[in-house]
């Protein structure tokens, strides 16, 4: 509005106008002698004051009943649609929205009876704080008293009709499966920011998607998940550990098709679980993995040319490298090719081949697979890995079977993704890719490795240690791992203290650019039961628990069961011991 339309008291001209001109009629009135004429203006105006008053507080009043939310759109506290958008998995299914709740607030110099307010309020919510209500009740001022009260609890509070309780709108973050997926989701807080999983590696863009409402898919498949989760559950429920982990990847993306660890938590209550349970032991824990660690070496001494698949060691005694000396857990006593080394998880084999390799190429090749620094994914939960201070012929021994470095899960996957995708150091990501996404890394081995190892994982599971993870038509191959854990107590590794594991690939036919998914279980400290003859090892406890999560899981990625086919790598008879199994 224009300067020279308002007034000098910055009102509207037309409304000083209309006023001075009932200012004049009654002047008129008062002139013509006729006081009843000013009279009856001034009533009349009286009265067309009132009455536009009225009719305004009968609309609002009408306004507010049947639209109660409606006073609150674009106030300073309104919540102007969702502060975080939702998300969904891969399938569009919901895992995180926010949701409109009220808060419930007294003002007890509106209350005209305490105990009528204590009585329906207990009645309506029966698990609202009564200290609380309490001092609400006691004070003197208005004060917030619960929060989080769905549209129905706050209809049940509202119908009682108590004066000096009101409600506020507040968003809710809601998390409609539960514990499900609960580490890779993650939660946020009440003002809206993530502070772990998915919640806090994307918050940004969660906020942003928000004004849009276009939900964030991420790459976890809630179909997997529920397959992985319930197959790891078993097994802890067998072999009851102290902690468990679960993982699916897309060896070809890079995608986390699903991911669990144990013990579980409610993102819808956080603060009721302790930290031990909230933490993702898949990213933000670290482990000596044992002889899952064999398989890098294997593939690094095919790709250095130190090897071949024939290539022989003598594990007949014992190995003495300086101060020590390396055993294996079933000693085969005999002189090994390189398969069969992985296949009977030969400390000495692989220990020797260590050796061959060297030093120097050992650090540079650990290094390119991603095992000496955190994982590349988007997860804040990252932990850096234990890495050996210098590589010496000492380090690169415990290194080749997996003892002398600790890594995370998701550190170990996607160097397994590396090895077997046809050398391409690719990232792990929460987010899902577009069908037919072409991701590509640096290389960090030939071709011709990547497809010899998966030769050779087949070998061991329809051979070797990992024959419990066999699935007929499905080609899985893999590899135990099982690692003593040092135990500061007696300062020395501790036997009854195992980290028992199993690493699994599958298809493991067809070329490089085959579409191949990475399946890990890990379980923290065992324990072995009449069923597994007292083992606790990685080939007991872990591997059939992969196998039955790649059974279950392979119509959902799309793998098709064939008839098995022959190996590139000779295959040894199942010659392990059936009590136990090569670490």
């Amino acid at each position: 509005m224009s300067q020279s339309s308002l007034g000098r008291a910055g009102l509207p001209r037309w409304l000083i106008e209309r006023v001075w001109g009932l200012e004049h009629a009654f002047e008129r009135a008062r002139a013509s002698g006729k006081a009843e004429d000013d009279t009856r203006l001034r009533i009349f105006f009286v009265l067309i004051l009132f009455g536009v008053g009225f009719v305004a507080l009968a609309f609002g009043a009408t306004r507010a009943a049947l639209f109660p939310d409606a006073a609150h759109v674009g106030g300073a506290g309104a919540p102007l649609g969702a502060s975080r958008t939702d998300l969904v998995d891969r399938n569009g299914m919901l895992l995180a929205a926010d949701l409109l709740h009220y808060g419930l607030y007294i003002d007890p110099r509106e209350i005209w009876d305490q105990a009528e307010t204590r009585r329906g309020l207990k009645a309506a919510l029966p698990s609202l704080d009564m200290n609380r209500l309490e001092r609400a009740l006691r004070g003197n001022r208005r004060i917030f008293v619960a929060g989080a009260l769905t549209p129905e609890a706050r209809n049940r509070v509202h119908r009682l009709g108590l004066p000096g309780v009101t409600f506020e709108p507040e968003q809710r973050r809601v998390y409609p499966l539960g514990t499900t997926a609960a580490h890779f989701i993650g939660f946020s807080d009440a003002g809206g920011e993530g502070l772990s999983g998915a919640e806090a590696a994307l918050n940004e863009g969660i906020r942003g998607a928000a004004r849009s409402g276009a939900p964030v898919p991420l790459s976890i498949d809630l179909r997997v998940q529920g397959a992985l989760e319930d197959e790891l559950y078993k097994a802890i429920h067998e072999f009851r550990p102290v902690g468990a982990v679960g993982l699916v990847t897309d060896i070809q993306t890079g995608e986390i098709l699903a991911l669990s660890s144990w013990p579980v938590f409610d993102p819808n209550a956080p603060g009721k679980s302790s930290v031990y349970a909230q933490t993702n032991r898949a990213a933000a824990s670290v482990f000596e993995m044992g002889s899952t660690f064999k398989a890098f070496t294997v593939a690094i001494g095919l790709d250095a040319g130190v090897a071949t698949p024939e290539t022989t060691f003598d594990a007949r005694e014992p190995y003495k490298l300086g101060y020590r000396t390396i055993h294996d857990y079933h000693a085969a006593r005999k002189i090994l090719t390189l398969v069969e080394v992985f296949q009977h998880s030969s400390n000495i084999g692989t220990a020797r081949l260590g050796q061959a390799v060297g030093p120097e190429r050992m650090g540079h090749y650990f290094d390119a697979l991603g095992l000496t620094k955190a994982a590349k994914v988007e997860l804040i939960e990252n932990a850096r890995p234990l890495t050996p201070r210098v590589w010496n012929d000492d380090a690169v021994a415990s290194t080749s079977f997996g003892h002398g470095i600790n890594v995370s899960p998701l550190a170990l996957a996607r160097a397994m993704g590396a090895i077997h995708n046809g050398g391409r150091m690719i990232p792990l990501t929460i987010h899902k890719l577009e069908p037919g996404t072409k991701v590509d890394g640096p290389r960090v081995m030939s071709e011709r490795t990547s497809l010899q190892m998966l030769s050779i994982m087949r070998a061991n599971v329809t051979g070797g240690s990992g024959k419990s993870a066999d699935i007929p038509g499905l080609s899985v191959g893999g590899k135990t791992g099982t690692g003593e854990k040092y135990d500061p107590a007696i300062r020395r590794y501790n036997g009854a203290k195992q980290v028992s594991s199993f690493a699994a690939v599958f298809p493991t036919w067809g070329g490089v650019d085959t579409k191949r998914y990475f399946v890990l279980i890990l379980l923290d400290e065992p324990k072995g039961t009449a069923r597994s003859a007292g083992y606790s090892t990685g080939g007991w406890v872990a591997a059939p628990a992969v196998g039955r999560v790649i059974e279950r899981i392979a119509p959902f990625v799309d793998v098709q069961r064939r008839a098995d086919v022959g190996q590139a790598v000779p295959v040894l008879p199942p010659t392990v011991e059936d009590l136990g199994e090569a670490r």
